[in-house]
Protein backbone atom coordinates (compact mmCIF):
# COMPACT_ATOMS: atom_id res chain seq x y z
CA UNK A 1 0.00 0.00 0.00
CA UNK A 2 1.44 3.34 -1.08
CA UNK A 3 1.04 6.34 1.24
CA UNK A 4 2.89 9.36 -0.20
CA UNK A 5 4.52 11.55 2.45
CA UNK A 6 3.57 14.83 0.73
CA UNK A 7 -0.20 14.34 1.16
CA UNK A 8 -2.62 14.70 4.07
CA UNK A 9 -5.26 12.03 4.77
CA UNK A 10 -8.69 11.56 6.30
CA UNK A 11 -9.85 8.65 8.43
CA UNK A 12 -12.44 7.97 5.69
CA UNK A 13 -9.57 7.30 3.19
CA UNK A 14 -9.43 10.50 1.13
CA UNK A 15 -6.11 12.19 0.34
CA UNK A 16 -5.58 15.94 0.04
CA UNK A 17 -2.77 17.82 -1.71
CA UNK A 18 -2.31 21.58 -1.43
CA UNK A 19 -1.51 23.10 -4.83
CA UNK A 20 0.65 26.17 -5.52
CA UNK A 21 -2.47 28.31 -6.05
CA UNK A 22 -3.86 27.35 -2.63
CA UNK A 23 -6.50 24.97 -3.93
CA UNK A 24 -6.73 21.44 -2.53
CA UNK A 25 -6.81 18.39 -4.81
CA UNK A 26 -8.77 15.43 -3.41
CA UNK A 27 -8.84 11.74 -4.28
CA UNK A 28 -9.12 8.36 -2.59
CA UNK A 29 -6.18 6.44 -1.17
CA UNK A 30 -4.54 3.32 -2.50
CA UNK A 31 -6.03 1.46 0.47
CA UNK A 32 -9.54 2.65 -0.47
CA UNK A 33 -9.30 1.72 -4.15
CA UNK A 34 -7.91 -1.70 -3.22
CA UNK A 35 -10.78 -2.29 -0.79
CA UNK A 36 -13.35 -1.23 -3.40
CA UNK A 37 -12.01 -3.40 -6.19
CA UNK A 38 -12.57 -2.55 -9.86
CA UNK A 39 -13.98 0.99 -10.09
CA UNK A 40 -16.72 1.23 -12.73
CA UNK A 41 -18.29 4.67 -12.15
CA UNK A 42 -17.48 7.99 -10.46
CA UNK A 43 -20.13 10.59 -9.60
CA UNK A 44 -18.39 13.96 -9.40
CA UNK A 45 -19.49 16.93 -7.27
CA UNK A 46 -20.99 19.98 -8.97
CA UNK A 47 -18.67 22.85 -9.83
CA UNK A 48 -19.28 25.82 -7.54
CA UNK A 49 -20.79 23.67 -4.80
CA UNK A 50 -19.87 24.79 -1.29
CA UNK A 51 -18.94 21.88 0.95
CA UNK A 52 -18.67 21.47 4.69
CA UNK A 53 -15.79 19.45 6.09
CA UNK A 54 -16.65 15.72 6.07
CA UNK A 55 -19.67 16.32 3.78
CA UNK A 56 -20.39 13.53 1.30
CA UNK A 57 -19.92 15.10 -2.13
CA UNK A 58 -19.01 12.36 -4.63
CA UNK A 59 -19.47 8.63 -5.11
CA UNK A 60 -17.11 5.93 -6.36
CA UNK A 61 -18.80 2.73 -7.47
CA UNK A 62 -17.05 -0.57 -7.97
CA UNK A 63 -18.12 -4.08 -8.85
CA UNK A 64 -18.30 -4.69 -5.07
CA UNK A 65 -19.89 -1.56 -3.62
CA UNK A 66 -20.53 2.17 -3.80
CA UNK A 67 -18.62 4.47 -1.50
CA UNK A 68 -19.26 8.10 -0.62
CA UNK A 69 -16.33 10.49 -0.95
CA UNK A 70 -16.11 13.20 1.71
CA UNK A 71 -14.66 16.70 1.60
CA UNK A 72 -11.52 16.75 3.77
CA UNK A 73 -12.05 20.45 4.59
CA UNK A 74 -14.77 23.04 3.95
CA UNK A 75 -14.58 24.91 0.68
CA UNK A 76 -15.91 25.51 -2.83
CA UNK A 77 -15.50 22.96 -5.63
CA UNK A 78 -13.43 24.69 -8.32
CA UNK A 79 -12.57 21.73 -10.60
CA UNK A 80 -13.60 18.13 -11.21
CA UNK A 81 -11.72 15.38 -13.04
CA UNK A 82 -14.04 14.89 -16.04
CA UNK A 83 -11.76 12.17 -17.45
CA UNK A 84 -13.02 9.82 -14.72
CA UNK A 85 -16.42 9.72 -16.45
CA UNK A 86 -14.82 7.95 -19.42
CA UNK A 87 -12.10 6.08 -17.51
CA UNK A 88 -13.12 5.46 -13.87
CA UNK A 89 -10.62 2.60 -13.68
CA UNK A 90 -7.84 5.22 -13.62
CA UNK A 91 -8.41 5.27 -9.85
CA UNK A 92 -7.37 1.61 -9.68
CA UNK A 93 -4.35 2.23 -11.91
CA UNK A 94 -2.97 5.08 -9.77
CA UNK A 95 -5.14 6.37 -6.93
CA UNK A 96 -2.81 9.32 -6.34
CA UNK A 97 -2.80 10.50 -9.97
CA UNK A 98 -6.54 10.05 -10.52
CA UNK A 99 -7.80 12.99 -8.47
CA UNK A 100 -11.57 13.45 -8.14
CA UNK A 101 -12.07 17.17 -7.41
CA UNK A 102 -10.35 20.37 -6.31
CA UNK A 103 -11.67 22.85 -3.82
CA UNK A 104 -10.73 26.30 -2.58
CA UNK A 105 -10.60 25.85 1.21
CA UNK A 106 -12.49 28.28 3.45
CA UNK A 107 -9.83 27.93 6.15
CA UNK A 108 -6.52 26.55 4.80
CA UNK A 109 -5.28 25.96 8.35
CA UNK A 110 -7.90 23.18 8.64
CA UNK A 111 -5.61 21.01 6.48
CA UNK A 112 -3.25 20.77 9.46
CA UNK A 113 -5.94 18.76 11.27
CA UNK A 114 -5.79 16.00 8.66
CA UNK A 115 -3.65 12.91 9.18
CA UNK A 116 0.00 12.77 8.19
CA UNK A 117 1.16 9.80 6.12
CA UNK A 118 2.48 8.09 9.26
CA UNK A 119 -0.75 8.69 11.21
CA UNK A 120 -2.82 7.42 8.26
CA UNK A 121 -0.74 4.23 8.05
CA UNK A 122 -1.35 3.66 11.77
CA UNK A 123 -5.08 4.27 11.24
CA UNK A 124 -5.22 1.68 8.44
CA UNK A 125 -3.22 -0.85 10.48
CA UNK A 126 -5.66 -0.46 13.38
CA UNK A 127 -8.59 -1.28 11.05
CA UNK A 128 -7.16 -4.62 9.93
Amino acid sequence: MRVPENLRYTSSHEWARVEADGTVTVGITDFAQDALGDVVYVELPDLGRTLSAQEACAVVESVKAASDIYAPVAGEVVAVNESLKEKPEAINEDAYAAWIFRLRPQAPADLERLLSAEAYQQHVAAQK
